[in-house]
């Protein structure tokens, strides 16, 4: 599997690469801009190719995207869904323009409208962005959330829903991140809780619809929906789980990536892809 982190875009995406291969990355996520604002500046044209320079001479990929965490394609008001579009399918131009195949988003939040008005919201919001063909070729991965506050997608009924309501399936998978399944309640820290999770994920949206994983262990407990990241085998998921995932055939080739607490040196993220390379072929985990 190749193993990644999420890594800063300070003072252009290009400077991306640099960071990542100082954690050896091999795959990286990144934002397109600056995940906390609205509107961005065009990328001009030499930093799109300084960027598939830097991708080259790196060999790092695949690069995806994290979309602004602003946007909200379930929100009932129509005028932040009517901006939350623009905004996506901004997210998307530029992801085309980079070359970028995957562009991870959460499905949204229903604030109080319901999970089921909240999701057909949201197939509203993709179905008329994909119609119009806006990204090209890049797919958009739907992200398995902790269901905190009124969050979408911490159900696999969610996302299966969504499937069924979004017929652009080329355009659509999923990227499952370990710390907010975990948080959902869906138990993954021994052979048979993790077997029993990823069972009921391809009986009811398909295993081969999963195109990233987020590797994140998790602050909280089992079920506690609560959103919080913490270092491999550190948190109340363990070893043992990391050790089954990055060990399955089913998921070779697919990007893993991190998105644990560092600091400025990065030491953590080094320390964290260390351990998880560490775990595959192992019978047991080791520290």
């Amino acid at each position: 599997m190749p193993f990644g982190a999420h890594m800063s875009i300070s003072g252009g995406v290009s400077k991306a690469f640099a960071r990542g291969t100082q954690v050896d990355c091999e795959a990286m996520q990144i934002f397109s801009k600056n995940e906390r604002q609205w509107n961005a500046k065009p990328i001009p044209p030499e930093e799109v190719a300084a960027f598939k320079a830097e991708q080259a001479r790196t060999g790092i990929g695949p690069v995806i995207v994290h979309d602004s965490y602003l946007i909200n394609l379930a929100a009932p008001a129509d005028d932040l869904w009517e901006k939350s579009i623009a905004a996506f399918s901004h997210e998307l131009e530029r992801c085309d323009l980079l070359g970028i195949p995957y562009l991870v988003t959460h499905p949204g939040a229903h604030t109080g409208s319901g999970e089921d008005v909240g999701l057909e919201r949201e197939a509203v919001a993709l179905n008329r962005i994909f119609e119009a063909g806006i990204g090209g070729q890049t797919v958009v991965l739907l992200e398995t959330t902790a269901g905190q506050g009124s969050a979408l997608g911490y159900r696999f009924e969610h996302l299966a829903r969504l499937f069924e309501l979004v017929p652009y399936h080329d355009r659509m998978a999923v990227c499952v991140d370990t710390c907010h399944i975990f948080a959902a309640g869906y138990d993954i820290r021994d052979a048979a809780s993790y077997a029993a999770t990823f069972a009921e994920f391809d009986r009811l949206v398909g295993i081969e619809r999963i195109k990233c994983f987020h590797l994140n262990d998790s602050q909280k407990g089992l079920g506690s929906r609560v959103d919080r990241h913490n270092h491999i085998g550190q948190g109340c998921i363990g070893l043992e789980a990391f050790r089954l995932l990055v060990n399955d055939p089913r998921f070779t080739g697919i990007p893993m990536i991190i998105e644990t607490p560092k600091g400025e040196a990065m030491d953590e993220d080094r320390e964290n892809l260390s351990l998880l390379r560490s775990l595959v072929g192992k019978a047991s985990p080791t520290v």
